[in-house]
């Protein structure tokens, strides 16, 4: 069916897709062309779930709508694409009799939606993470110098040699716990803004990593070197980044292969903040993924998946990359995990109010 059977069709911005009896496409709009990134030479003739893996969702809602014989919605549709790609769309599915078609299918885009959203979610988690952090530390913080002072001096009295071992253990804790509190206690320094260029950040992290793994892991580096100059606190964005790759190192044990990159983005979106320009820099690892169990709480406090784990290096992460208007995205499979953190370049433009990252 020519384009010019469906003039309307054409000048939408929603994506649309004419099926036939046998639920095959018989019509693609200029929109659907983009949104699935196939030519409507490749889509037509394709039978809808065959185009669309896994799509048993889909055509649930198309016989519910061809039963009820009125417009059905199907909302957070998740999407495989053949090429690889997954899209999250609501999905409006409209029983039609037009020429030879008898299904109407529209698809709005709402993965952005969804992105702003857990932004937000991160955004204020963050927040209470750090007030909670805080509160709890300084809880503990307390009467731990007044367990080591008492431990110091019971052990000044102590004759037996075998009983100082007892009297050591409790000041070590001790110490091992302050450290745990100071680190708590870390994400509350205001940033100190400099300028700074990221792959100073990412060599001292790549050092840093083949120091404490100097056999059988390998760091890629893959680098645009064209990439201007960030504003930002060197040290804070050292510790995140070298947090997520000792976190890469750990799950492979050693053994396999993490690859830092940076790259431009143009025109990104961060907590409903537009930025022109920003910089992207990408934690690759190609160990077992992130458990499913923890997939919703990796950035949470104290949730570590390694029995000696703390817990607290993805937070402190994503705390200090919050600091710098910026965020931190992940997805992960068998094979590879990929942490991305979005730093912001330029001023906001979203109605002339926007931050900037210094």
């Amino acid at each position: 069916m020519s384009p010019a059977s469906f003039p309307g069709l054409e000048i939408l911005a929603t994506a649309v897709l004419l099926l036939d009896d046998g639920l095959s496409v018989g019509y693609a709009n200029p929109a659907a062309e983009n949104l699935f990134a196939l030519s409507r030479k490749q889509l037509q003739g394709r039978r809808i779930g065959e185009l669309f893996s896994g799509s048993g969702q889909l055509l649930a809602a198309i016989e519910q709508a061809r039963k009820a014989h009125s417009t059905y919605i199907e909302h957070d549709l998740a999407l495989a694409l053949p090429s690889g790609g997954l899209l999250h769309v609501n999905c409006s599915v409209t029983p039609v009799e037009l020429a030879s078609f008898q299904v109407l299918l529209e698809f709005q885009q709402i993965d952005q939606h969804l992105k702003i959203d857990r932004e937000e979610r991160m955004l204020h988690q963050s927040l209470a993470n750090r007030a909670l952090i805080r509160s709890l530390a300084h809880e503990i913080k307390n009467p731990l110098g007044g367990i080591r002072g008492a431990a110091q001096l019971l052990d000044r009295e102590l004759e037996l040699p075998t009983l100082h071992e007892y009297t050591q253990v409790i000041i070590k804790e001790a110490d091992r716990l302050q450290a745990l509190m100071d680190r708590l206690l870390a994400p509350n320094r205001m940033p100190q803004f400099a300028p700074l260029n990221i792959h100073e950040v990412l060599e001292r992290v790549r050092s840093l990593i083949l120091a404490e793994y100097p056999s059988g892991l390998r760091v890629v580096r893959d680098y645009d070197v064209s990439l201007p100059e960030l504003t930002g606190d060197r040290e804070q964005l050292i510790q995140a980044v070298l947090n997520i790759a000792r976190n890469a190192a750990q799950a492979l044990k050693g053994q396999g292969t993490i690859t830092l990159r940076s790259r431009v983005a143009r025109q990104v979106t961060v907590a409903r903040k537009r930025y022109r320009l920003a910089l992207m820099v990408q934690i690759i690892d190609d160990g077992p993924g992130i458990p499913e169990a923890l997939r919703d709480k990796i950035f949470l406090p104290l949730v570590s998946g390694r029995e000696d784990g703390h817990g607290l290096g993805l937070t402190l992460a994503h705390n200090f990359v919050a600091q710098h208007h910026g965020t931190i995205e992940w997805e992960s499979a068998p094979g590879r995990t990929c942490f991305t953190l979005v730093l912001p370049l330029t001023q906001a433009v979203n109605g002339g109010n926007g931050e900037s990252n210094g």
